[in-house]
């Protein structure tokens, strides 16, 4: 009479299982890393910035130059404008082409703050073509 199984001779049965549970974990580590430095790694306003080092580019014939002054007050050429007026003195302006490049001018006094709500009104009109303009330095 046996009281075990009829091949139980005290050998280790080998397992053909993988554990997949540290593979997991290593995945779980990666996910969470690349969702919290994706949102980092990207730029909400774009905005071309020629440097200032490289030779002069080409300008176009009449350049839309957008100008804020010291005092915040905002014109377009040599007419003032208003925050309201803003898209539609725009549009009528370019024509209503939205892919026209638009040059800011800003003093040095203009907080940055103050920029950047210039810079999100003309981005929420449509205009996301903007070059910055200041002086050239020889260095």
């Amino acid at each position: 009479m046996q009281l075990g199984h009829p091949h139980d001779d005290d050998e280790l049965v080998e397992s053909h299982e993988i554990n997949v549970t540290p593979f997991i974990d290593v995945m779980l580590v990666l996910l969470i890393i690349f969702m919290v430095a994706a949102p980092l790694a990207t730029v909400d306003i774009p905005v071309d910035l020629p440097a200032s080092s490289t030779s002069k580019q080409q300008r176009p014939d009449t350049p839309i130059i957008f100008t804020i002054r010291e005092d915040l007050s905002l014109t377009l050429g040599d007419t003032p404008v208003s925050d309201l007026q803003l898209a539609t003195q725009l549009d009528q302006v370019t024509a209503g082409d939205q892919e026209t490049r638009l040059f800011i001018r800003a003093d040095k006094a203009v907080p940055y703050g103050e920029l950047m709500s210039v810079m999100n009104k003309l981005r929420a009109a449509g205009y996301l073509k903007i070059g910055l303009v200041g002086i050239e330095t020889t260095q």
